[in-house]
């Protein structure tokens, strides 16, 4: 079983001046601790699930722009990226700069968007749910179309590209992987299921039914249903000094035991780096083995 950092909370101690040092500190950090992968929230403004929205926020692909020049093995990717923040043909292009300055560790993690405070107040696209799931699924068509050989027109309900070139192409083949946020059964699932080579689900008492949904989705598709990452969103806690290196073990263990290959969270003052630091020691190589 893989791990991965999520980096949800800008607002460090030393402030926006030493924001770059710091995150430069922890990505370095979680490299050398052995997690997979890394990323950093689709948001201008920060959640309330995390802080007040006046806290500190980067704009996510400047951000793993940034991370891609200090760092060289682990994964890099928003988790996820808001379709409508974007239109899916600069976000394509955007995801394969990122892979292409990475040496291939791009990722597109991707969902419908929810945030409407953030979109409001900044002016950004947020039309309804059902629109959302139509632009997301055309969002996924025109990314994967913009990494094949294939460069001409495309012409969807919400989106018309006249030529989908793409150069330099992203060094990951045949696409930097896609991972699909979110649990909903009807649509998103199946999206995960046809287009995506990654899922993200929460750490719930439903979460094995939803992975017996994905599993029919796929059946119903034709598609692997192995081949599909399963990856959970949920804390990493092993304690400011370890106290909790067990309890976060058995949760992983028990997690493995369910089907899933990859949890992701946010790490406690990760500014600190002694978390980061208990978990290459004490955790990662005993996960590595479930």
């Amino acid at each position: 079983m893989e791990l991965g950092v999520h980096v949800a909370d800008f607002t460090f101690p030393g402030g926006p001046s030493a924001l770059g040092d710091d995150l430069k500190k922890i990505a370095t950090a979680a490299e050398e601790a052995g997690f997979s992968k890394l990323s950093v929230m689709d948001h201008v403004w920060q959640i309330h699930m995390v802080g007040p929205p006046e806290n500190d926020m980067l704009e996510a692909y400047t951000a793993l722009g940034f991370l891609a020049g200090v760092t060289s093995k682990i994964k890099l990717l928003a988790w996820v990226t808001a379709v409508v923040y974007r239109e899916p043909g600069l976000l394509a292009k955007a995801i394969t700069s990122v892979d292409v300055l990475s040496g291939g560790r791009a990722m597109l993690g991707i969902g419908a968007a929810w945030n409407e405070e953030e979109s409001l107040g900044l002016g950004l696209p947020f039309p309804s749910t059902a629109e959302r799931f139509e632009r997301l699924e055309e969002a996924l068509q025109i990314c994967l179309q913009m990494w094949s050989d294939d460069e001409g027109p495309y012409n969807g309900k919400h989106y018309q590209l006249a030529r989908t070139l793409n150069s330099p192409q992203a060094l990951t083949k045949p696409h930097p992987p896609i991972l699909i946020g979110g649990a909903g059964e009807k649509k998103t699932l199946r999206m995960v299921a046809q287009y995506a080579q990654a899922c993200n689900l929460f750490n719930s008492p439903e979460l094995p039914h939803k992975l017996d949904v994905l599993r029919q989705h796929c059946a119903d598709l034709g598609t692997d249903y192995d081949a599909i990452e399963k990856t959970v969103m949920g804390p990493l806690d092993v304690g400011a000094n370890g106290e909790r290196v067990s309890q976060q073990l058995d949760e992983l263990h028990a997690l493995h035991e369910l089907g899933i290959q990859h949890m992701h969270g946010r790490i406690p003052d990760v500014s600190d780096l002694r978390q980061l630091e208990i978990f290459g020691e004490q955790v990662i190589p005993v996960a590595a083995k479930f």
